[in-house]
């Protein structure tokens, strides 16, 4: 038995909240966590959408009934089957919609990358392979990949600013997993800003707010 692999088109979803123009200061690219739609997704970041933003929310390419063999679906961007042809066609689809969206704004738009749980690894593994222009990343409720060589990319990282919110009361990010990342910073010379809310594995809308205002502050 042989292995064979072809490249074919397929057809993305991805949701927004806020319309294309000279008011949009912030253009916030979010990627939802597993067994998340991007609707329902981009409902927690509906706090943020002021006039100001313009958020896209892109869906996983992978769908799955979340119980059994019907009712609630739910996506995701990976599992470890044919992970690096899953990280490959993740990369391609942010770097287009990433570029679609630029193309509609101004050129001294804010872009802000959130990735919440699964969703921070797709937005690391991203940007370390393509390189895409922005300003701020967050990552919330989630770890940067460990098995990613940031050394690599510090030049490119260093003009940026990098996030890490989490709550100390998430059932999916124990102090022992946590120390995931003060390893990584250890090892490869990259610095996030910790940040800690009130909540769980969640988005709290009040902490989310106080994130996008700060942001909105300091937007050029």
């Amino acid at each position: 038995m042989e292995h064979h692999t072809l490249t074919v088109s397929r057809t993305a979803h991805y949701y927004t909240l806020g319309k294309p123009g000279a008011h949009i200061r912030q253009l916030w690219l979010a990627c939802h966590g597993y067994a998340q739609m991007a609707a329902e997704f981009l409902e927690q970041l509906r706090p943020i959408d002021d006039g100001s933003r313009l958020i896209v929310a892109p869906e996983g390419l992978n769908y799955f009934y979340k119980k059994g063999f019907d009712g609630p679906i739910g996506a995701n961007w990976m599992t470890r089957y044919e992970r690096e042809a899953a990280i490959a066609d993740n990369g391609a689809y942010l770097e287009a919609l990433l570029y679609r969206h630029t193309a509609a704004l101004s050129p001294q738009v804010r872009i802000v990358l959130f990735g919440f749980s699964q969703g921070v690894a797709t937005l690391c593994r991203w940007i370390t392979r393509y390189h895409p222009p922005f300003h701020d990343l967050i990552l919330w409720a989630g770890l940067p990949p460990e098995d990613l060589s940031y050394r690599e990319h510090l030049d490119y990282l260093a003009e940026r600013n990098l996030y890490w919110y989490f709550s100390p009361d998430d059932p999916f990010l124990s102090p022992e997993r946590r120390e995931q990342v003060r390893r990584i910073e250890a090892r490869d010379g990259l610095s996030f800003r910790p940040i800690t809310f009130q909540g769980a594995h969640d988005i709290p809308a009040a902490a989310l707010q106080e994130a996008a205002e700060n942001l909105l502050d300091r937007s050029v």
